[in-house]
């Protein structure tokens, strides 16, 4: 296989204008706002972009609303990881010649939307899932978390929750952005109310209206963009289910595969990371995505996250933006990693900065722990 590490690079990101409950705005709103404002970022106009990439809406109605006529079009869902999963195909498009400026956006009114797509009947999950009450995520993930439970013990499992919960929370509150701010103490975390056991609801990622961008290009139009290229040095994606049901390993996600991979490919290791991203649509997600990326074995997330390691101040920061559980998160919520990591590889987080951050990795997750992309980053 070609050797494509380094050679694209994002140059733009943003959100949309207003993040968290906007209840005056569609999606595509906020889909063009996020691509008015990355574009913006990295110094380019929509006429500049070429290549399309989005998950939810097809990319025949984000191009319409945005007057965009790309000649690449690349639509790929896969649940929340899709955003991740795109820049690796942004990069195969570009080196292979079918565009030059990507650019990958997203819009979604979880909070606000009134009309809700109705589920396809015939999906399997609807037909052997839906029966037994396994309707939504919150119960999908929480059967998983009771599985680490009973493989890990309950009591080192809850602990290791509620150290992500606070953590996340202590970097949400130096974010002007989050949508929750509050202190949260382990106290706070162990009172609030349950949803699905064993999940509190401060294990639960938040529910908002946002929009995310991402614009990625060759590595020689990087070089001549108004900001410092943050280069795209590995990448690999992947998915082993549908449903929960047919998870093979509820306290094992496919980032066991996608995160050794996207590290090959950098030609980097894990004790080379500044900075770790990682989808938290639950607390447990985070839990079983660490130890499946290799930061630590299996069954040893809850040593490794004990102490507040992975907050402010912490040797292992995680999340910095606030994360799904305490930033925003509207649904799908992996190209907010990005702009997240992004950010931090530039330098431009202020109060939250990781200190001489280099190297950063993303990983996102979709479906029922379904998939995952894996993405390594890096700044000269």
């Amino acid at each position: 296989m070609a050797d494509l590490s380094k050679s694209v690079a994002i140059v733009g990101t943003a959100e949309s204008d207003e993040i968290g409950l906007v209840p005056n705005k569609s999606a595509l709103q906020h889909h063009a706002e996020a691509a008015h404002n990355a574009l913006d970022d990295a110094g380019l106009t929509k006429d500049d972009v070429d290549g399309l990439f989005t998950a939810g809406f097809s990319t025949l109605a984000t191009a319409d609303y945005m007057g965009i006529q790309p000649k690449f079009t690349d639509s790929t869902s896969i649940g929340g990881s899709s955003f991740i999963v795109h820049i690796a195909h942004a990069m195969a498009a570009i080196n292979a010649g079918y565009c030059e400026v990507a650019l990958i956006t997203h819009g979604q009114t979880g909070r606000s939307s009134r009309a809700p797509m109705p589920p396809d009947p015939n999906l399997p999950t609807l037909q052997y899932e839906f029966p037994y009450g396994f309707i939504g995520q919150p119960i999908n993930y929480a059967m998983a978390a009771t599985r680490y439970m009973h493989e890990y013990g309950e009591d080192r499992t809850r602990q290791a929750l509620a150290e992500i919960a606070v953590s996340t929370r202590k970097w949400a509150m130096l974010n002007p952005k989050a949508m929750m701010r509050d202190e949260m103490t382990f106290d706070d975390y162990h009172d609030s109310r349950w949803i699905a056991w064993p999940f509190h609801l401060l294990d639960c990622c938040l529910v908002t209206d946002a929009g995310a961008a991402v614009v990625v290009t060759s590595a020689e139009r990087a070089k001549s963009l108004k900001k410092k290229p943050v280069w795209v040095l590995g990448a690999a994606e992947g998915h082993d289910h549908l449903g929960i049901s047919t998870m093979p390993d509820l306290t094992s996600t496919y980032s066991r595969e996608t995160g050794p991979k996207a590290l090959a490919m950098a030609g980097v290791t894990r004790s080379d990371i500044d900075l770790a991203m990682i989808y938290d649509s639950f607390t447990y997600t985070t839990l079983a995505t660490l130890e499946g990326l290799g930061f630590c074995g299996r069954g040893e997330g809850p040593d490794f996250v004990a102490g507040q390691r992975t907050a402010p101040g912490g040797d292992f920061p995680v999340n910095t933006n606030g994360g799904g559980l305490s930033y925003t998160h509207p649904g799908m919520y992996g190209i907010f990693l990005i702009v997240e990591a992004v950010r931090q590889l530039r330098g431009e987080c202020g109060d939250r900065q990781v200190p001489d951050c280099k190297i950063n990795l993303t990983n996102g997750t979709g479906g029922a722990l379904s998939s995952t992309g894996t993405v390594v980053l890096a700044i000269d």
